[in-house]
């Protein structure tokens, strides 16, 4: 039986590291929102935040990639207004940067 090689080991402890910090980051917050009472004000910020987190992560994005990507995002978020499918509002956005990009957009 060989021992394993050093890197391999330092590979294991870094990924076991990496797993207990995401652990404890997620369970961090429902920690803390055991201490804070959830009066109105406090629900309409959490009712708030899946919007917040989309908006701030896709509008970099947009200001990168320019119209095709903002055509498709319109596009997508119709599709999801209209039919409430995820996979058919990706579909459209795909298809309308496609279509936005072979058209030199």
């Amino acid at each position: 039986m060989t021992v394993p090689d050093p890197i391999l080991w330092g590979a294991l402890a870094a990924i076991a590291a990496m797993a207990v910090a995401t652990y404890l980051c997620r369970i961090s917050g429902v920690v803390m929102m055991g201490f804070i009472p959830l009066t109105p004000h406090v629900r309409r910020g959490l009712a708030a935040l899946p919007g917040s987190i989309v908006v701030a992560t896709v509008l970099p994005l947009i200001e990168r990639l320019g119209l095709a990507a903002a055509l498709a995002l319109l596009a997508a978020i119709g599709s999801m207004v209209l039919r409430r499918s995820e996979l058919l509002a990706l579909m459209v956005g795909m298809g309308v940067v496609s279509v936005a990009r072979a058209l030199g957009w």
